[in-house]
């Protein structure tokens, strides 16, 4: 029997995960009521590369979240490696960290429940309903309805938001591994339309991702590529067993219809391959935030679509490196050869520098492939 939950509240919810958490905070901030709800039990794990770039810090940090030490590991840089060459950058300003999916979640959790977030957990969202959502079998209330359930979101669905301008798919694997971080930068390593991310969460664990084109390819087949990173791994324990997720690049033509909108990997996406998405999410939540107190959803679709072109750009970039090896050994042989050129596409990456910077960037670097 469906029943009406008797207390609407301003905004509900579907999905409990860090989108979903940072949407709830920037709500409670403008002083709206806020309920969420997720068929999980926290803390709610996602494979993913367990990075935060210094502008997912901060935008954690806008939210009014700061991570307690010893939670996370830090690093000041990002380092490349594509064959026998290897390119490396500190970030420009700001501070980078590993940390297990886990812990954010749970650091969210609590933090939101600080903030006077009602949270319904192991409480599917089965619809909707002209005056809210349906909730195990309850109807909740509320005036705005926030889809923050993922890449295959049903919200989306269900409100008729599943018009796609452009989508491409890939896959994803995260395995943890028991020893000690050998570098304080997090590695990409490239491979044959592959790639690897090694990112320290702890001072004897690292986090080891892949992003491939085949749901087909494991991560254990495809450390045989990298046979320096295979060494390093060769006798490490595993603290965690292999998961999967698939990547989506994602545009939709409409992110809100009425009072449902979507936020997150459900309002779209850039590949995995940036380590933006946590902090598009986050950013994303504080604007929605805003914009359902002054109930100004069309500011909202108009500047999601600025907040992602910066990261789909850099998908873009770094995809046409993964998929051409010729251009990506001779755009390698830049970098180490010209550590600023690297330098400069690192800070373009981040969100650091101006506009004609990036124009700077991108044309130094032409021309250094244009000599190589």
């Amino acid at each position: 029997m469906k029943t009406a939950s008797p207390n609407p509240v301003d905004v509900f919810v579907a999905g409990g995960g860090p989108a979903g958490l940072a949407t709830a905070i920037a709500a409670r901030r403008h002083g709206l009521s806020v309920l969420v709800a997720d068929g999980a039990v926290p803390p709610i794990d996602k494979p993913c590369g367990e990075g935060l770039m210094p502008d997912g810090v901060e935008a954690l940090h806008n939210l009014g979240i700061t991570i307690p030490a010893g939670e996370a590991r830090p690093f000041r840089g990002i380092r490349f490696v594509s064959g026998n060459k290897t390119a490396e950058a500190v970030f420009p300003r700001g501070t980078a960290c590993g940390i297990r999916r886990t812990a954010l979640h749970r650091i969210m959790v609590e933090h939101a429940e600080a903030a006077g977030v009602s949270m319904r957990w192991q409480a599917a969202v089965t619809g909707l309903h002209r005056e809210g959502a349906w909730v195990a079998g309850d109807l909740v209330r509320a005036r705005w309805v926030v889809g923050a359930d993922g890449a295959q979101s049903r919200v989306r669905h269900w409100a008729g938001l599943d018009v796609h301008q452009r989508k491409d798919v890939r896959f994803a694997f995260r395995r943890h591994y028991r020893v000690a971080p050998w570098t304080d930068f997090m590695e990409l390593h490239w491979g044959e339309q592959r790639q690897i991310y090694v990112t320290a969460v702890d001072s004897a664990e690292i986090c080891v991702a892949m992003i491939s084109d085949s749901p087909k390819l494991r991560l254990e087949d495809a450390l045989g590529e990298f046979p320096e990173l295979s060494a390093r791994l060769r006798g490490a324990g595993h603290t965690s067993s292999e998961r999967g997720a698939i990547t989506v690049s994602r545009k939709l033509r409409r992110l809100y219809c009425e009072r449902t909108v979507v936020v997150g990997d459900a309002s779209g996406g850039v590949d995995a391959i940036t380590g933006e998405g946590l902090c598009l999410a986050f950013r994303q939540a504080a604007l929605l935030g805003e914009c359902l107190a002054t109930n100004d959803l069309a500011r909202y679709q108009a500047e999601h679509r600025k907040l992602i072109r910066r990261p789909a750009l850099m998908a873009r970039l770094m995809l046409l490196l993964g998929n051409y090896p010729r251009l990506r050994q001779r755009t390698m042989q830049v970098f180490e050869s010209t550590p600023r050129a690297f330098a400069g596409m690192l800070a373009m990456h981040v969100g650091a520098g101006s506009t004609r910077d990036y124009v700077a960037n991108g044309l130094a670097l032409g021309w250094q492939l244009l000599r190589t």
